[in-house]
């Protein structure tokens, strides 16, 4: 499955933003999905997590104010981010669980840029 992050932009602190993550193929099967971000000179971290069964897992610096959902008769990953704030400007990434911590079908990410 391919994945491909859209959605990011420029926005002021405070305004939202949906990402969505498209999938080539179906994600009905696809127990685990998540939202990864990088930002300049950091690692990689995970954002926000959802299994097929709806349970979610957030990142404490983004608990809520984003909100991860899976349209799986769209094949369609999202993220809302309500509340941004200048340390959530990152580059997104969307990628499936293979399981015991290990990530992968990383598509090319979408840039978001808060301004304060």
């Amino acid at each position: 499955v391919q994945l491909q992050a859209s959605g990011g932009g420029l926005v002021q602190a405070g305004e939202s933003l949906r990402l969505s993550c498209t999938a080539s193929g179906s994600v009905a099967s696809i127990n685990d999905m998540g939202w990864y971000r990088q930002a300049p000179g950091k690692q990689r971290e995970l954002v926000a997590e959802i299994r097929s069964d709806g349970h979610t897992n957030y990142a404490d610096s983004v608990k809520g104010r984003f909100t991860i959902s899976r349209d799986n008769a769209k094949n369609t990953l999202f993220l809302q981010m309500n509340s941004l704030k200048p340390e959530d400007t990152a580059v997104y990434y969307c990628a499936r669980n293979y399981g015991a911590g290990t990530w992968g079908d990383w598509g090319q990410g979408t840039l978001v840029t808060v301004s304060s």
